[in-house]
């Protein structure tokens, strides 16, 4: 392949910017397509005011910066503290209205944990905000093996029966499905402030601001499309 430099993929209307990894020729086309249409659905059903429809994920944040590269002054160069610290794995249901019920966990986190935390989700639920005109709650979640695990399916139908939430998986290496993930980005890269940051206690109050300012202080604005960004 010919070695373009800067100069001539600027011409060639090519941008600079983060590569991002991809598991897109892993998944079953047909799965996806079938979901993202059944996904449109429900976002008309909940817009409607028919069900509750949140997203569920984990992610880890740590005192590493996740900033490939920025916009720099000419001649300076900006240095990001960068520390090893431990992780923070936030377990969050989020929705269309930039809702989140988040639970941070320092530590791993196995099914033990997430069965907690749809147990406490699922109550929040029963709050009328959520439950009038005897209204369901879905949640969409992916693969991951500790929400495949038995323990965790063989909650699924007390959740049903007994709380009115619904948990449906997405289709394998399907993430641009799951909402929440434009989430996790957004804290990663964008919100995070990390400059003045030195010790892990500021670094868990920082993200803990950061995620109890989403809403008000940080917003996402989803189309009426499966995803905004696709």
């Amino acid at each position: 392949m010919k070695n373009y430099s800067g100069k001539h993929c600027k011409k060639a209307g090519l941008v600079y910017k983060r590569l991002r990894k991809s598991c897109k020729h892993k998944r079953d086309e047909e799965q996806f397509h079938d979901c993202k249409t059944a996904l449109k659905d429900a976002q008309e059903a909940e817009s409607k005011g028919l069900i509750n429809l949140f997203y569920f994920d984990e992610s880890g944040f740590t005192q590493e910066p996740c900033v490939p590269y920025g916009w720099q002054e000419k001649g300076k160069q900006l240095r990001i503290p960068s520390v090893k610290s431990k992780r923070i794995n936030v377990l969050g249901f989020m929705n269309r209205s930039c809702e989140l019920f988040h639970y941070p966990v320092v530590g791993s986190v196995n099914s033990d944990t997430v069965i907690a935390a749809f147990d406490d989700f699922a109550e929040k639920m029963a709050d009328e905000k959520y439950s009038s005109n005897d209204r369901y709650t879905v949640v969409m979640v992916d693969n991951a093996s500790i929400h495949t695990s038995k323990k965790f399916c063989a909650r699924i139908d007390d959740w049903m029966i007994e709380k009115k939430l619904l948990v449906c998986f997405l289709p394998t290496y399907s993430p641009e499905l799951n909402l929440i993930e434009i989430l996790w980005r957004k804290i990663k890269y964008e919100w995070l402030n990390l400059l003045s940051i030195k010790s892990f206690a500021e670094f868990e109050k920082e993200v803990e601001r950061v995620l109890f300012s989403f809403g008000e202080e940080y917003m996402i604005s989803f189309s009426n499309t499966v995803r905004l960004d696709g």
